[in-house]
C-alpha cells in the first residue's frame, strides 16, 4: 500500500507539471521493496530520476518527494 500511495502521489505531481505527460506505473514487474522513477525520452533513451534502492532505513527515505520529482523531470526535459 505504501508503494502504491507514493506512486500515485508522484504520478499526479508529474502529470500536473507537464501537460499530456503519459505516466506508466510498473510497466514491468518491479524489484521487490524498491521504488524507482525513470523518464523514457522520445528517442527511447531512459534517464533514472530517482532510485530508492539502497536508501533507508527508515523506510520513508526510499520514497522521493513529489516536488523533487517534478524538478528532476523539468531539468531532464530541458
Amino acid at each position: 500500500r505504501v508503494f502504491g500511495r507514493n506512486a500515485a502521489a508522484v504520478s499526479e505531481a508529474l502529470r500536473g507539471a507537464v501537460a499530456h505527460l503519459p505516466v506508466d506505473i510498473n510497466p514491468q514487474q518491479p524489484r521487490r521493496n524498491s521504488f524507482e522513477v525513470s523518464l523514457v525520452k522520445e528517442d527511447g533513451s531512459t534517464v533514472e530520476l530517482w532510485s530508492g534502492i539502497g536508501k533507508g532505513p527508515p523506510r520513508k527515505l526510499k520514497f522521493p518527494q513529489p516536488e523533487a520529482m517534478v524538478e528532476a523531470l523539468k531539468s531532464n526535459l530541458a
